[in-house]
């Protein structure tokens, strides 16, 4: 795409040229592209996808900069510099999902009060960590929120596990934009 900067002759123009050239604005600036083909295939079940994926990112940025409370939270992230406004952030995080990094399990021995520590990563901010223990026939043993230290997050255990022995332990992430990441440990 070509850029056309303090020219007297393209400055504020806009629009389609024919089916050859498009101008636009931004930032002062009016820039020159070709003029897009109208497509003649159908979408791809993928791209089809993508598509909803992107609409759903749209609507999830224009609800940040509605309400104030996320909108201060985003803010944070800002940088006009890079282009990244507000609206911009909120998009990256909702196609980012948030990383668990690591599960220690080497304080969890079945007994109230023990401990099972996360660390979990996002590009904007780990919004809840969940903690599920199921015995090895899949029956719940407890569930519950990790607390989060600022550096991890930590879970105490709140009942007693006789059998670790083939015990599942499901470590959940979600981010603000509801993305939902979730790793699964079987004790030996």
């Amino acid at each position: 795409m070509a850029e056309s900067k303090n020219n007297i002759i393209t400055h504020g123009l806009s629009g389609k040229i024919g089916d050859l050239i498009v101008f636009s604005q931004r930032d002062g600036k009016t820039y020159v592209s070709k003029a897009p083909k109208n497509k003649t295939v159908e979408d791809s079940p993928k791209q089809k996808d993508h598509k909803l994926k992107f609409q759903r990112a749209t609507l999830y940025a224009k609800s940040v900069i509605n309400n104030p409370d996320l909108k201060q939270m985003y803010s944070a992230k800002e940088d006009n510099s890079k282009g990244m406004s507000i609206y911009n952030v909120a998009m990256k995080d909702f196609f980012n999902a948030p990383e668990i990094q690591s599960i220690d399990l080497t304080a969890y021995k079945g007994k109230k009060g023990d401990i099972i520590k996360i660390i979990a990563i996002d590009n904007f901010a780990v919004k809840a960590v969940s903690v599920k223990i199921e015995n090895e026939d899949g029956s719940l043993i407890e569930e519950g929120t990790a607390i989060d230290s600022g550096f991890e997050w930590t879970y105490t255990a709140t009942t007693n596990n006789a059998n670790l022995t083939g015990a599942k332990i499901t470590i959940s992430a979600t981010d603000h934009p509801a993305n939902l990441t979730q790793v699964t440990k079987i004790l030996e």
